[in-house]
């Protein structure tokens, strides 16, 4: 079953159409991106080899599109001559550097529904190309990236390059919890629909372009491709190694601050529910209901154990109410906030206080629960420790039921699926997996810069200085 798709949110992922050489509008597919700067020696052997490969092996219309980014060599020249000579070739000139920068720019008005891009060296085997963008094509996947860390490739570099790259992902996966093997490959491809959400997010406008693209793509619930490929390094290359290395932890730093905090609207990148096919609707139970559960009985069977631990503790020096109620009170803020951001999915500070408030209220109602539980055993006769701890396991569920009816109707209502990005579970606010909700214009506004915002594009400063097909030696 499939519902509507919300407003500024993905559209259900659909094969392109098949066996056509262009779209139904003419233009091509696949547009491939090639930035370029002071590449003169290696532009036009890249581009015919690879235009020499997509004509013998895709089938679909593709163009490549060489984005020199600031050249100040023959670059320029290079670029023209091949955008004059070979039809699927365009060339555009943006006056400022980086690569980022330069994908951000052609991507953003290329109209072709997938976008690549690969360097100009060609250090990756070009075979791998089409299982990069089938994917895509096929819409099974939204961003697609190749590999040089997936056991099956097969890589030709030394020493040095490979401790660098091993390290920038064990550094990935330790500070932003990447799952993805390889962030650095130049070889990589994305939706035009995922790119049109997801490019305003990101901000490096250089070599992290890419990985902070793939992190934000991954915490909001993406399908991600990889695909193991061939890859010689290049000898030759110019990377400032040592400056590179700086940036990005620059930008890992900024990117885990962000996330942390929930500045990111990252709930817009959600796909509908029903895209995927274990997304399935159980008769009688609203959605989101048989994770929360899940989640919150695991957060609820810590908290028992961590409530009876503290109530031993206590009660060696105080009586069984007061050991109880310290203990009760000390697990309660522990599960609001771990109901807050596992069960229910909130995180950033917005309404922290405001929800441990509310957690307080039902920490109240346990403990007339479990304080009442203990009054009138005691009144019983001198039950033993035992009898105690099992009265408080009984009446403990009791106020975890409960517990869980008030968190989610009342405290955390409206949540959605904090696994994917469905609809919410309740109510008709959106809710964002990894930020703080968004239920108004107001609010979105607020955890977000004006590039966040819903139909937004990116400023000024991130467009190329021509038009998109665009002939540079106009302007020489």
């Amino acid at each position: 079953m499939r519902t509507e798709t919300l407003p500024g949110t993905l559209p259900t992922r659909g094969h392109l159409p098949a066996l056509r050489p262009r779209t139904a509008d003419g233009e091509p597919v696949l547009d491939v991106v090639i930035p370029v700067h002071n590449e003169q020696t290696d532009l036009e052997p890249c581009v015919r080899r690879l235009h020499g490969h997509l004509t013998r092996t895709f089938p679909y219309g593709f163009r490549i599109t060489i984005a020199d980014n600031a050249s100040s060599d023959r670059t320029p020249e290079v670029a023209a001559r091949l955008d004059e000579l070979i039809e699927e070739v365009t060339a555009v000139r943006l006056e400022e550097k980086g690569r980022g920068r330069a994908l951000r720019a052609v991507w953003s008005m290329s109209p072709a529904p997938v976008l690549a891009y690969m360097d100009v060296d060609l250090s990756t085997d070009l075979n791998a190309l089409l299982p990069l963008v089938a994917p895509l094509i096929s819409g099974h996947s939204d961003l697609a990236i190749g590999s040089r860390l997936a056991h099956s490739s097969r890589v030709v570099r030394g020493p040095k390059r490979e401790l660098i790259s091993r390290g920038y992902n064990l550094l990935l996966r330790g500070g932003l919890a990447a799952r993805f093997s390889d962030a650095q490959c130049g070889f990589k491809a994305i939706r035009k629909d995922v790119a049109e959400l997801l490019l305003p997010m990101v901000e490096d406008t250089g070599w992290f372009f890419d990985t902070e693209m793939l992190v934000l793509a991954e915490r909001a619930g993406l399908r991600i491709h990889e695909v193991p490929v061939d890859w010689v390094d290049d000898p030759d290359s110019r990377v400032d190694i040592v400056r590179t290395a700086v940036e990005d932890l620059k930008g890992v730093w900024r990117v885990g601050r962000a996330l942390r905090t929930g500045a990111l609207p990252l709930a817009r990148l959600s796909r509908p529910f029903g895209d995927d096919p274990r997304d399935r609707e159980l008769a009688g139970v609203p959605r989101g209901l048989a994770r929360q559960l899940l989640g919150f009985c695991v957060v609820g069977a810590l908290s028992t154990l961590v409530h009876l631990a503290l109530y031993a503790l206590f009660r060696l020096e105080a009586g069984p109410q007061t050991a109880n109620a310290v203990a009760l009170l000390l697990a309660a803020v522990g599960n609001t906030a771990a109901n807050r951001r596992f069960t229910f999915g909130v995180r950033g500070r917005e309404r922290a206080v405001r929800h441990q408030a509310q957690g307080l209220v039902i920490f109240g109602i346990g403990l007339a629960l479990t304080s009442g539980s203990l009054a009138a055993l005691q009144g019983a006769g001198s039950p033993s420790r035992t009898t105690e701890a099992a009265v408080l396991i009984v009446a403990n569920l009791a106020a975890t039921v409960l517990r869980f009816l008030l968190l989610r109707a009342w405290v955390f209502p409206g949540r959605r699926d904090p696994a994917r990005g469905g609809e919410p579970a309740g109510g008709s606010g959106r809710a964002c997996p990894d930020g703080a909700s968004f239920d108004g214009a107001s609010r979105d506004g607020a955890a977000s810069d004006g590039a966040f915002r819903d139909g937004a594009s990116p400023s000024p400063s991130r467009t190329p200085s021509y038009p998109y097909n665009h002939d540079p030696r106009s302007t020489r």
